[in-house]
């Protein structure tokens, strides 16, 4: 573990933290004046959540990510918390409707998203259990059927807020994990293609999720007449109309951008352009070159977590690291890919861009355990080098 990797991270995290705080500044005004009457609203919530995200994220790192392994049921509190505050989440209990889902609870001036701790809840548990199975990750029943029925339990609930993007990263990252551990690919196949064939039938019962990908289904295999066809925007899909105005953005800012604060589409044409969308308003304002280094500080954060991961002291370090990147880089990926329309439009928070509390929280945290296994790491390698000096001498 070289030293150099733990700092190398840490930048391209503060680089993509900066960038977002930047992007937010502008794209938020227009909905700040609309929403809050204050241009700085969403802007000057969101230092204060980063505060708090850099203080976690420090905490995290210099705790022995170990912890979770060695006290007795930390894991496992840690879920069935997470568990409760999904049911309390439901309609039928104290969750907030917002736009059709059930996904927030509301805590005075706050709203917490439980299922954005689910993500770090279940690559945890499922790495502690994982990890304490050693050669019996190979068995059906402990290897396999137990941690799907965990990453089921949370992808059951997601369902039924319903959040299909955090269904669609609770399932992969718990996965991911029980794949690198061992677990054998043809007891998990089965089991997952049952579980992707009940939530997609659930999605068909679901107006609105069906509504958005046949509107990707057409806009994608349609034939030469009907795209070449222009949809008025009053008469367009309403599933269609942000991914078309993420497109529009795209254009006008070309390779060079409009200029930071200029952009046209966050002013209401771009309804959540300080939220899902926000990567449009950053292209529009700063062009291509925003839109290739965004993505290659991603794709650097990933490289680097992996290379923490292929040098951790422990199996279990090497479970986290890996959990917890690919839930922080396949958002990212996701949510470019849907601003791109290369995806179905779905809801999913841009890491450390987007406004949110939640998100960016779990972001910071996710930082922290990757940070946490490259320190521990690095000064286990330090203190067996140093006895290997004092043996020989």
């Amino acid at each position: 573990m070289r030293k150099s990797a733990l700092i190398a991270l840490a930048l391209v995290v503060a680089a993509l933290v900066a960038l977002g705080l930047i992007v937010l500044c502008s794209a938020s005004q227009a909905n700040g004046i609309k929403l809050h009457k204050d241009a700085y609203y969403f802007f000057n919530r969101q230092i204060v959540y980063i505060a708090a995200g850099v203080l976690i994220a420090v905490v995290t790192a210099f705790v022995d990510y170990r912890k979770w392994r060695e006290i007795p049921g930390a894991a496992w509190f840690m879920y069935g918390a997470v568990l409760v505050l999904m049911v309390l989440v439901l309609p039928y209990f104290i969750g907030h409707k917002v736009n059709g889902s059930f996904r927030w609870i509301r805590l005075g001036p706050v709203n917490l998203q439980p299922s954005e701790l689910a993500k770090l809840a279940i690559v945890i548990v499922v790495a502690v259990w994982m990890d304490r199975l050693a050669w019996r990750v190979e068995l059906f029943v402990k290897g396999t059927l137990v941690p799907f029925m965990l990453i089921g339990a949370y992808a059951f609930l997601a369902q039924r807020e319903p959040d299909y993007g955090s269904l669609m990263v609770i399932a992969a990252a718990g996965a991911l994990v029980m794949f690198v551990a061992g677990a054998r690919f043809w007891h998990m196949f089965p089991l997952g293609i049952a579980g992707g064939g009940l939530a997609f039938a659930a999605m068909c019962f679901n107006d609105n999720r069906m509504r958005r990908l046949m509107a990707y289904v057409n806009a994608a295999f349609g034939n030469a007449a009907e795209a070449a066809e222009k949809v008025p925007i009053s008469k367009m899909d309403p599933a269609q109309f942000q991914a078309h105005m993420a497109l529009v953005a795209f254009k006008n800012g070309g390779i060079g951008g409009v200029g930071l604060g200029e952009s046209i589409q966050k002013q209401y044409y771009l309804p959540e352009c300080h939220t899902d969308f926000i990567f449009a308003v950053g292209a529009e304002e700063l062009g291509l070159f925003f839109s290739i280094g965004v993505i290659l500080l991603f794709t650097a954060f990933f490289v680097l977590s992996i290379y923490i991961a292929r040098n951790a002291s422990d199996r279990f370090g090497r479970f986290l690291v890996i959990g917890m990147s690919f839930i922080i880089f396949f958002q990212a990926m996701f949510n470019l890919g849907v601003v791109c329309e290369a995806l179905p439009t779905k809801g999913m928070a841009l890491p450390f861009f987007s406004y949110g509390g939640t998100n960016m929280l779990c972001a910071f945290f996710a930082v922290g355990t990757i940070l946490s296994v490259g320190i521990h790491s690095y000064r286990d390698k330090k203190r067996i080098l140093s006895r290997s000096v004092v043996t020989r001498a």
